[in-house]
């Protein structure tokens, strides 16, 4: 459904002097730099596979989901979608899609939710009995009607949200953009959407790629993830691959039974760990010690915890999506250095 090999994205910067006379330097003969802001990526997505694409603030994902919806053009590479170019096939490509951008509303703000829905139908040129049945499935599943017939300003955000994701696939589009469609919601509005995105992707195949820097949505939508830092591919694969690859650090939690005895584990002397192998971290009894299995096998951090002090309760754990890519992100800024 979607191919993208080798874009790449180059902007050019003013560099202004400092002061009146750079000023005037800069209006008369600018002195320009190139920025690179997406370099050779390249992935493809399959029809109805939901895509948990990811990075830091500043990686390049805006700019790659800008080329993909037909807002940027690619310096070099190309992408097509269905088929379709989407810089040069846009007027017939954009009804294919649905984009929702986090907090940027496709909405008009003084009209009732159910008005707009009928404007939007006749953009897209919906028909009557489509545009019905589509309601009915969009009702069902984003629970609208409670406040269909309210002014669009007078929605709280997580109503907006489900409001914003229903206007994008009204047209019942192929492939479905959602920036950061989960930012700021309660976690019962986070849970609605999720099971919102899930269900339309089952019942209609809808092909979905996610942005968002909520990684417990990428761990409940998304079996494959590409993830690009600093305008590269730095990963591309499933998120079991991930855990794989990149998941050899445990999580010990355990409860003290005298609070006391915390300073008598020494892991980082016992095992000769760095500061990056081993985190320890208490609230009161209740400890969480982070380590890399890699450097001390799990059963040697159970022994010598059991063995040193006198606990209520213990467990081990793998450790969570983001710190398996906070290490993933810290890996790759060490060997750009």
């Amino acid at each position: 459904m979607i191919y993208v090999d080798s874009i790449r994205k180059e902007f050019k910067k003013t560099i202004k002097q400092p002061g009146l006379l750079g000023s005037v330097k800069s209006l008369f003969k600018p002195k320009t730099e190139k920025v690179v802001a997406v370099d050779n990526i390249s992935f493809h997505v399959p029809k109805g596979e939901i895509l948990g694409f990811i990075g830091p603030n500043g990686a390049g994902k805006s700019t790659v989901i800008k080329m993909l919806t037909g807002i940027l053009t690619p310096t070099a590479g190309s992408c097509t979608i269905n088929g379709k170019n989407p810089q040069k096939n846009r007027k017939s490509y954009v009804k294919e899609i649905g984009v929702v951008f986090g907090q940027r509303t496709q909405l008009w703000w003084d009209l009732p939710l159910c008005e707009t829905y009928a404007v939007l139908k006749e953009i897209y040129e919906v028909e009557d009995s489509a545009y019905k049945r589509k309601m009915d499935l969009l009702n069902e599943v984003l629970d609208l009607q409670d406040f269909i017939k309210s002014p669009v300003r007078t929605l709280s955000l997580g109503q907006r949200m489900r409001a914003d994701i229903a206007a994008s696939l009204l047209h019942s589009p192929k492939v479905l953009f959602l920036d950061e469609p989960t930012i700021g919601l309660d976690v019962v509005v986070k849970d609605n959407i999720r099971r919102a995105i899930a269900q339309i992707n089952e019942e209609e195949q809808t092909t979905v790629v996610l942005t968002t820097h909520d990684l417990s949505d990428i761990e409940l939508l998304s079996k494959r993830i590409v993830m690009i830092d600093k305008g590269r591919n730095v990963f591309d694969g499933t998120v079991d691959e991930l855990k794989s690859n990149f998941g050899q650090m445990r999580e010990l939690h355990f409860e003290l039974a005298n609070e006391g005895d915390l300073t008598k584990l020494e892991y980082k002397a016992k095992f000769g760990l760095t500061d990056e192998d081993v985190t320890v971290k208490n609230d009161k009894s209740k400890v969480t010690v982070r380590f890399n299995s890699d450097c001390v096998p799990v059963g040697d951090m159970l022994s010598y915890t059991l063995s040193s002090i006198h606990v209520q309760d213990i467990s081990v754990r793998d450790a969570d999506i983001e710190e398996i890519i906070r290490r993933l992100y810290k890996k790759e800024v060490i060997a750009d250095a």
